[in-house]
């Protein structure tokens, strides 16, 4: 792959990657008012466990989340330097840097992804009824 071509491909990644990552924060502040409701059933056995425990993992997913982004913007500042040294030295190193990155941000996404599954899955099964209208 020509070397102006790598470039093109690490960019749309980072890009990529930041946008998912901002989609995922826009997703979480909605969950996490959702976990922080009025709309679940009080009389469920263990619900204040659940929810606080729904919401502590979603505070660790959101410092990983932080840190990610810091990685991404760390990665992508190297990018720009990585005219000016030659080629074969920074070449290598850099893309296997990146492959590191692409893989923590891919573990990143099914981990939160499975845990926004619970919670939804939990969250369904616990909603207040809708009383009918007499």
């Amino acid at each position: 792959m020509a070397w102006e071509r790598k470039i093109e491909v690490v960019h749309d990644d980072l890009q990529n990657w930041k946008s998912y990552l901002q989609f995922i924060g826009d997703e979480m502040m909605f969950i996490q008012k959702l976990l922080d409701s009025y709309i679940f059933e009080p009389r469920t056995p263990n619900l204040f466990e659940r929810l606080e425990n729904f919401k502590q993992l979603f505070n660790t997913t959101k410092q990983a989340r932080e840190l990610l982004l810091e990685s991404i913007k760390a990665h992508e500042n190297k990018l720009g330097g990585i005219f000016e040294c030659t080629q074969d030295e920074c070449d290598d190193l850099y893309y296997e840097k990146h492959q590191g990155l692409k893989i923590n941000i891919t573990d990143y996404i099914k981990s939160y992804l499975n845990q926004k599954k619970e919670v939804y899955e939990y969250a369904g099964s616990v909603l207040k009824k809708k009383k009918p209208l007499d």
